[in-house]
């Protein structure tokens, strides 16, 4: 019964999180200028610039994934 609360509230806050998003930039206003404007003279120097700060905003998530299953490993032979 207890699980089944906690997955309910769970659920709740999740909801509400993803009902209030608003729209936000993975840029901040100088390097999306510089991006668009070298864009614009046909250079292609920031044509991975989105794709690089996803890389680096998915890093500490793999570490931590790789932390919490090596943790949970060692727990379970223990």
């Amino acid at each position: 019964m207890l699980n089944f609360v906690l997955m309910k509230k769970t659920i709740f806050i999740l909801f509400f999180t993803f009902l209030f998003v608003i729209e936000t930039y993975s840029q901040c206003a100088m390097c999306k200028a510089v991006v668009e404007s070298n864009m614009e003279n046909g250079d292609n120097i920031g044509a991975g610039l989105n794709d690089g700060i996803l890389y680096l905003m998915a890093m500490p998530y793999i570490s931590l994934a790789v932390v919490a299953f090596l943790w949970s490993r060692h727990n379970l032979r223990s």
